[in-house]
């Protein structure tokens, strides 16, 4: 899906050490640390680091974010529960064979 949106398959690939990639820009890589935070369980959104956010998201859009996030971590815990399998978006797709 990212691809299709014109992410690289670098940038996707490298999307496990997005905090020192240089693929990554500051606000990305502040959000994806963001979205760590809100769903590794014991890491805290510190004060410190909600002020970090602010450098680069007004209130409205810091609540767009926040609400996304917590919207796939429900979806991530309702489908594990339900035994639901993963669609396999984020996987490319082999081209065709002729």
């Amino acid at each position: 899906m990212g691809s299709s949106l014109g992410i690289s398959d670098e940038k996707i690939l490298a999307l496990a050490d997005y905090a020192t990639s240089p693929l990554y820009s500051e606000v990305e890589r502040v959000t994806l640390e963001y979205a760590d935070r809100m769903t590794i369980t014991g890491r805290e959104v510190s004060d410190e680091f909600f002020t970090r956010l602010r450098e680069f998201y007004n209130d409205n859009e810091l609540v767009e974010l926040t609400e996304i996030i917590a919207w796939e971590n429900a979806s991530s815990k309702f489908n594990r529960a339900l035994r639901i399998p993963s669609q396999k978006l984020w996987k490319r797709e082999e081209p065709a064979e002729p």
